[in-house]
């Protein structure tokens, strides 16, 4: 059992996607349901401009705002804003004009279906966000596992939880050459390199191409609506 294990996990490919502006545009609905739980839990405007958003963590992203509303940041606030934006996120999902990316229902259908790809979520979004985010748009099922933002500051951190997530989902060690994360933001590449796993950035975001040229990823695309390169190298 356990060598076929590991030849079962050596011929394993890993998929780690980001959600916003790789798998889907939510149309600011994520970034609206914030600065609308922000006003409803804390009596604040409900203005989250100026926090920079892309690539980062719920969690940090939430002590940012905490910052600039002068509200203070504790375990106690941090739960009563998570519940308040899971609450407002589903309307402002079905009334934000937002969309599935190019190409992305077709890659996702095709990775499954060649039955060699494991396919995961690595995201800022807090766990319940993802679901909701990715079940308005019909992607959830997709994702057997992932690492997410409920915990972590920082975005390597979330990314060895997604990594330990991979061993579990696995049930073994698996060949980090064989692990690509799939990402919009230089953050996402940083993010694969302190894992020691490959990655492919997308200009379907916020970033430009030579944003993103310039954090080196093993692969740059302008999108994934021809994800033949892509194939190509897993």
């Amino acid at each position: 059992m356990a060598v076929s294990l590991v030849l079962y996990n050596d011929r394993m490919r890993v998929c780690l996607f980001d959600i916003d502006g790789t798998l889907l545009s939510s149309g600011g609905a994520g970034k609206g349901a914030m600065a609308e739980a922000m006003a409803t839990a804390f009596d604040v405007p409900a203005c989250a401009d100026g926090i920079p958003f892309s690539g980062r963590t719920d969690r940090a992203i939430a002590r940012d705002l905490f910052c600039h509303h002068g509200v203070a940041e504790s375990d106690d606030n941090w739960r009563r804003f998570v519940t308040t934006y899971l609450g407002h996120l589903p309307r402002c999902l079905n009334t934000h004009n937002g969309k599935v990316l190019p190409g992305i229902v077709a890659l996702l259908e095709s990775l499954r279906a060649r039955g060699q790809f494991a396919l995961g979520l690595l995201t800022g979004n807090i766990r319940d966000g993802a679901r909701l985010k990715l079940g308005h748009y019909g992607l959830f099922d997709h994702f057997a596992f992932g690492g997410f933002g409920d915990h972590h500051f920082q975005r390597d951190d979330v990314a060895r939880d997604a990594l330990a997530e991979v061993r579990r989902h696995l049930q073994g060690d698996v060949d980090l050459d064989q692990v690509w994360v799939i990402g919009d933001t230089p953050l996402d590449v940083q993010c694969a390199r302190a894992i020691g796993v490959r990655v492919a950035a997308v200009a379907s975001g916020w970033h430009s191409l030579e944003d993103l040229a310039a954090a080196e990823p093993d692969l740059l695309l302008e999108s994934l609506s021809d994800p033949r390169p892509l194939l190509q190298l897993m």
